[in-house]
């Protein structure tokens, strides 16, 4: 089978589609869960903890340096953005809780009630062949 085919048969049984379509749908699933945590849930814990933006939180490690004669930013300041990593620590845990109870509902829908497989025949022995066709041969 050559390399072209092998492609094409995996490109169009819709498994590289389906894995298109996910991530997709999982890129804007990921916008709407930061928006949920930034904007819903962080201001009123924010809030409750006497009004803390966790965007805010930062750690200066090293100040920014300035020239001296045009007073333009000549290095960055160094900081450890510590809010921001909380609020994408919280995106993640919502993500992946709902990604979770999404494949938990999935399966439970795709269950397939089992049907029982009937037992199988009995095999003969050939003694027991060889009776069962002289029967059938003094019924004709």
């Amino acid at each position: 089978m050559s390399i072209w085919k092998d492609f094409k048969d995996f490109a169009f049984k819709g498994n590289v589609i389906d894995l298109a379509v996910g991530i997709i749908i999982g890129a804007a699933f990921g916008k709407i869960v930061s928006s949920l945590v930034s904007d819903v849930i962080m201001p009123p814990i924010g809030a409750l903890l006497g009004g803390v933006n966790f965007t805010d939180i930062v750690i200066h490690i090293k100040g920014a340096s300035l020239d001296p004669m045009t007073g333009k930013i000549v290095k960055e300041a160094v900081n450890l953005k510590i809010g921001s990593f909380i609020q994408t620590l919280v995106d993640f845990i919502i993500i992946a809780f709902s990604i979770f109870m999404l494949v938990k509902m999935v399966n439970r829908f795709s269950r397939k009630k089992e049907i029982p497989t009937p037992p199988p025949a009995p095999t003969m022995t050939k003694d027991q062949e060889l009776l069962s066709e002289i029967r059938d041969l003094l019924k004709k």
